[in-house]
């Protein structure tokens, strides 16, 4: 698999659609998009990232990711 480096822009599938980031990392996504990293799960091509494990989860191009939050009502 082949990284990234923090000013390369990845093109990703984010939640489903078509996404460029520049960010080496889980971590450096879920920041650069304005997440709560607390208060936010993840995933990359199907596995869940815990939080403790996306600083050292690196992206490569194509990955698909996962952020979702949790939400009130139904």
């Amino acid at each position: 698999m082949t990284t990234a480096s923090p000013t390369t822009t990845l093109p990703l599938i984010l939640n489903g659609a078509p996404h460029s980031a520049v960010a080496s990392t889980l971590a450096d996504l879920v920041t650069a998009l304005g997440h709560d990293p607390a208060a936010v799960a993840t995933a990359v091509n199907g596995e869940f990232v815990p939080r403790a494990r996306r600083a050292s989860t690196k992206l490569a191009p194509g990955d698909n990711i996962e952020i979702v939050s949790p939400r009130q009502g139904g």
